[in-house]
């Protein structure tokens, strides 16, 4: 599986940008997916998961109400809609699949197999 991840950049504090993470094959149908955050000198974080069917969505408590997982099957993406930005959120983002197939959203990094190169998103207050 291969991913790649976009739509990173620079944002005012209270602004908005939409993260894309393309995969080859038909991943997504598949497999869960998740984004997950890295700043500089900390851990990478889980963001937010969403299931190989859509059905189950989470968010860590940090973005939940401001941050929208989605994904489209037959173009093999998921997206990730960021509003209400702060500079907290500044970190490279990174979209991973999980093993195996039809398998539960984990939330530790650990469990991902494959990740994107990740896409930088800078929050200036």
């Amino acid at each position: 599986v291969q991913l790649q991840a976009s739509g990173g950049g620079l944002v005012q504090a209270g602004g908005s940008l939409r993260l894309c993470c393309a995969a080859s094959g038909r991943a997504f149908s598949r497999y869960p997916v998740g984004w997950f955050r890295q700043a500089p000198g900390k851990d990478r974080d889980f963001v937010a998961g969403i299931s190989w069917s859509g059905s189950y969505i989470n968010y860590a408590d940090s973005v939940k109400g401001r941050f929208t997982i989605s994904k489209d099957n037959a173009n093999n993406t998921v997206w990730l809609q960021m509003n209400s930005l702060k500079p907290e959120d500044t970190a490279v983002y990174y979209c991973a699949v999980k093993g195996p197939r039809y398998s539960e959203i984990k939330y530790s990094p650990h469990e991902y197999d494959y990740w994107g190169q990740g896409t930088l998103v800078t929050v200036s207050s």
